[in-house]
């Protein structure tokens, strides 16, 4: 997914007391250990692979929008050590009904204590020789990565429904064993109101539906053939229409919104052109996109085949879809070579946005890529400076703690820092070479930060220790901050704007400045750039030559927002609520409240908008919202 991380006070917030700022983690032995493959103990599973692993997931389920449940069977595929007798899978919420073997025959089960964040373990008893076991059961009301949208949310007036199992939600519609290092091929049989269509992350084998055989519905079937991380198996249902990108490409989409998201990702087959380039073929068939409802929590969402994105990115000019370039980046990244745990999440986000950076100069040029580094470098510092020491390694301990904690700057930017820096000291050919020739070594399979060490010292540093001396992969990994030795981030482009803001500042109307032809990361620099302190009169004739207030690009008009409740600029506040309430993006919804919180005037009009707003939100954000405002006495 792409950056999604919470403001560094609320991560201050959430880390005291669970970690020893003054402690840093130690590091594993990088040697050849660490090249096995075995599954690391993953502390936000309830699952016992070693004993006995989920395979194949077979789901047949319906979706009921009037009682807001999926309810059906998922058939699970197992493999057992000899003398397993038990299975145990993750849920949470999940309304069990009975469990059977493939003959229908009763299975004993325990449903045991739940864990608040991590659910209740299914605890599933066998006799030897079983092959498989059926669920029966439905979602429960608080399915956190089922979000069911009524027709007013929507653009077609349709209901909608789309899941979000990032980090450990699946366990939330799906029992199974929701670790990311448990990899899972998975098919599905999914009943929709007639009218409606439904899409996964898989191949769809019957793209128009079948009549159901009760006649009550429409039936579509899907298939994925490659094992996945749990995280990655996703839903979504409504009133959808398809256009076609190229000959492996495409875009779903509400009929209101098809055509301008036709048209936002005309450049998708030359990514995907550009990263099979760099770093080898596109392992997954299709690579299509699913535009949801304003109310989806992120930017965007890697899954296998269908990337599901925020309408947000819909800008009408082709400015945001650096997006794209870092969700399909995850192809590679994330997907096809997955984090074991959510302690080593920087090996999915720190490896995709690196990519993202490539990709974005292939298609765009090397300017506008470090252009696109010289922010995330801003970025890191930013939330360095407010963060808890013991949150700056890449290599987290997350135990007791939601996954989403680790879901910072440091597994984004750090990470890809980090992997600048390689590039630097071994030279750009032979890094991209070790990078390619390492998805490949690893596809589809689970990988641990001690994994990635020991494979980097055989591939990079075997010959060259004085080079790794110089590297000290170490620092970066187990220790905090940014270590002196990164690799620059610098931007000749952003450069040119300082001086424009400098100007500003010193008198210079904003119609005399040279803006011609800036992109949206040079506006973007330009309103970081600004004086701290802006007058009302400024600030009016800022808006007023360059239309911030009502742009219709959404990171530029997030920015600008945060600009004005700094200042208190009041012409601002109208659209600062319709941002708000309009739509449902994370990035943008905690930074904004969060900002309004910490002012006296700006509090109260946080909690009155967040009132009326938050119904609208996916659990995802209105649980981080939660955290800053707390939940409104109705909600």
């Amino acid at each position: 997914m792409p950056r999604l991380f919470l403001p560094a006070v609320l991560i201050t917030l959430l880390a005291a007391g669970c970690a020893d700022t003054d402690t840093v983690d130690a590091p594993a032995p990088a040697d050849e250990g660490a090249e096995t493959g075995a599954l690391p103990h993953d502390v936000h599973s309830h699952a016992r692979p070693a004993e006995a692993r989920v395979t194949h997931v077979a789901l047949d389920l319906t979706a009921d929008f009037a009682a807001q449940t999926l309810a059906g069977t998922a058939t699970l595929s197992i493999e057992t050590a000899p003398d397993a007798e038990e299975i145990v899978l993750d849920t949470r919420g999940l309304v069990i009904e009975r469990v059977t073997d493939a003959d229908g025959n009763a299975l004993t089960y325990d449903e045991g204590n739940p864990d608040p964040l991590l659910g209740a373990p299914l605890i599933v008893a066998f006799p030897a020789g079983t092959e498989r076991i059926v669920v029966h059961y439905r979602t429960g009301e608080d399915a956190a990565a089922v979000q069911w949208l009524g027709p007013v949310q929507t653009s077609s007036g349709q209901p909608f429904l789309f899941t979000q199992g990032q980090a450990i939600l699946t366990r939330t519609w799906i029992p199974t064993q929701d670790s990311p290092g448990i990899r899972q091929t998975y098919e599905a049989i999914i009943t929709v109101p007639e009218g409606l269509t439904a899409v996964m992350s898989a191949e769809g084998n019957t793209p128009d539906g079948q009549p159901a055989p009760d006649g009550a519905g429409t039936l579509f079937h899907f298939q994925m053939d490659e094992p996945i991380p749990p995280y990655l198996i996703a839903l979504a249902i409504g009133d959808l229409e398809f256009r076609e990108l190229g000959p492996r490409s495409g875009v779903w989409a509400e009929p209101q919104v098809i055509e301008a998201a036709a048209n936002e990702f005309v450049d998708v087959e030359a990514m995907m052109t550009a990263a099979e380039n760099l770093y080898g073929p596109y392992r997954w068939g299709r690579y299509d996109l699913l535009v949801l409802p304003p109310s989806f929590p992120f930017g965007g969402m890697e899954n296998p085949r269908l990337t599901f994105a925020t309408p947000t990115i819909l800008a009408g000019d082709r400015s945001l879809v650096s997006l794209v370039a870092h969700e399909l980046a995850h192809s590679w990244s994330g997907n096809l070579v997955t984090n074991a745990t959510w302690d080593d999440f920087w090996l999915n986000e720190g490896f995709t946005s690196y990519f993202e950076n490539r990709i974005m100069e292939a298609i765009s040029g090397p300017e506008y890529a470090a252009m696109l580094e010289s922010l995330s470098r801003a970025d890191l510092v930013g939330d360095l400076a407010d963060m808890d020491e013991a949150d700056q390694h890449l290599h987290l301990n997350l135990e007791g703690r939601d996954p989403d904690d680790g879901m910072t700057a440091i597994a984004y930017d750090k990470g890809a820092a980090f992997l600048f820096t390689l590039e630097e000291a071994v030279g750009r050919a032979r890094f991209d070479a070790f990078l390619r020739d390492y998805f490949d070594a690893h596809a589809f399979q689970p990988m641990t930060t001690e994994r990635f060490v020991a494979y980097m010292d055989r591939e990079l540093f075997a010959d060259d220790p004085e080079l790794r001396a110089q590297v000290d992969p170490e620092a970066w990994i187990y220790g905090p901050g940014l270590p002196e030795n990164a690799a620059p981030a610098e931007s000749e482009a952003f450069a040119r704007v300082e001086a424009q803001a400098e100007a500003f500042a010193s008198g210079t109307a904003p119609t005399a400045l040279a803006t011609d032809g800036w992109t949206t990361h040079e506006w973007l620099h330009f309103l970081q750039a600004l004086p701290a302190d802006l007058s009302t009169d400024q600030m009016a004739a800022l808006d007023e030559a360059f239309g911030f207030t009502e742009t219709g690009n959404s990171e530029i008009r997030f920015a600008w927002l945060r600009t004005a409740i700094r200042h208190r600029y009041e012409p601002a506040f109208a659209s600062l609520e319709a941002f708000l309430t309009e739509q449902g993006r994370r990035k943008f919804i905690l930074p904004l409240y969060t900002d309004l919180a910490a002012t006296d005037w700006g509090r109260p009009m946080a909690e009155r908008i967040y009132r009326e707003a938050r119904p609208g939100y996916h659990a995802i954000t209105s649980g981080s919202v939660d955290a800053v405002l707390g939940a409104p006495a109705d909600a």
